[in-house]
């Protein structure tokens, strides 16, 4: 009897630990961890945008499911001065163009483009195996500048365009952890004022400087290179 009665007591007890167990065990539930936006991507291209250009951008993917931002700064040598146009006046309708003043003074022309960018994003996913793609547009800011050099004396034309863009840009992951990237688009700048300066600090013609100096306008663009999250 009192052998019974030790088996029973031990049975309960083992019953009872493993209700326990189990108890414990459910009392614990699997929960996500929310990590917020899901990483940030670092890149680096370059091509063509009205010249030989290369920009650096930062992009947050998925900011808002797949809507992301992204942010730019582009550098570009850009021919922004016309060499057809009329850049000395002698008289009686003759005057020297500014290819023919090269010529003459063994001038040279230099010209940039400065762009910064500020983009919406949207992931369209994958078009083909591991090539994803993305649309963006925004809003642009470009400083641009074309400059005459003779004789150790420059003359500079600039002008600040304010702008809007749009592009595709398409991506293809390599190894330890970086992605091949290409990207086309086009922006469009809007006309702004032009500054004219000589380094003598003599004065200029403002006027004459809107035939010479030409507007940035419409730019196509089409660059490759590389980016990387974290």
């Amino acid at each position: 009897m009192k052998q019974l009665l030790a088996l029973t007591a031990a049975a309960a007890l083992a019953t009872a630990g493993a209700q326990t167990t189990t108890t414990t065990v459910n009392a614990i539930p699997a929960t996500p961890i929310s990590t917020g936006l899901s990483g940030v991507e670092l890149g680096l291209t370059g091509g063509y945008a009205g010249g030989l250009s290369g920009e650096v951008f930062l992009h947050a993917p998925n900011v808002a499911g797949p809507f992301g931002v992204k942010a730019g700064v582009a550098f570009t040598r850009s021919d922004r001065l016309d060499d057809n146009a009329a850049l000395v006046t002698l008289g009686e309708g003759d005057a020297i163009t500014l290819g023919e003043f090269k010529d003459i003074f063994d001038a040279t022309e230099t010209g940039s483009a400065t762009v910064f960018s500020l983009d919406g994003t949207y992931a369209l996913g994958q078009v083909a195996p591991g090539l994803n793609s993305l649309v963006y547009a925004g809003g642009r800011y470009g400083l641009f500048q074309g400059a005459i050099n003779y004789e150790g004396e420059s003359t500079t034309y600039s002008s600040s365009n304010f702008g809007i863009g749009a592009g595709l840009m398409l991506s293809y992951p390599l190894s330890g952890g970086l992605s091949l990237v290409g990207d086309l688009g086009v922006d469009q700048f809007f006309g702004g004022a032009v500054n004219v300066r000589q380094s003598s600090g003599a004065d200029t013609d403002a006027g004459a400087a809107q035939g010479v100096y030409r507007q940035p306008g419409t730019v196509f663009k089409a660059r490759i290179g590389i980016k990387t999250g974290f």
